[in-house]
């Protein structure tokens, strides 16, 4: 084989090993490109779901804080029954009381009274008018 041949094919052999490399370089820019479009569009969705989640989160924050807010007035509403009952628990009390120490004075007053019946029927029925 001659110089000249042997000069040709290394010469040859480097441009193809040339033409490889720019071929790999292309579809390696290619293929980096192709992935690029791909986490844009993966961030895009990410961050779309992030603004739903956060949607999601405050709508349910603001559940809570209603739940809360109805509670929070049943509780109210709930005390002031049980106030309601006390008091007049109390007041039925005190009228019992009222109603025991009327009926000891109506004795009392029959007890001294001369002119008065000793059964006491009309005063009762008396009472149990204003009671009833």
């Amino acid at each position: 084989m001659s110089t000249g041949t042997i000069i040709a094919i290394a010469v040859g052999a480097v441009v193809v090993l040339v033409l490889i490399a720019l071929v790999a370089r292309a579809a390696s820019r290619r293929r980096d490109e192709r992935r690029r479009e791909q986490a844009g569009e993966f961030r895009q969705q990410a961050r779309s779901r992030s603004i739903q989640a956060e949607s999601a989160r405050a709508s349910a924050d603001e559940r809570a804080a209603q739940a809360k807010r109805a509670q929070a007035e049943s509780e109210e509403r709930a005390a002031q029954a049980r106030q309601g009952h006390a008091a007049a628990e109390r007041q039925a009390v005190e009228a019992e009381h009222l109603t025991e120490s009327a009926r000891d004075q109506h004795a009392q007053a029959r007890a001294i009274d001369p002119d008065a019946s000793d059964s006491g029927q009309d005063e009762a029925l008396a009472m149990n008018e204003h009671t009833a």
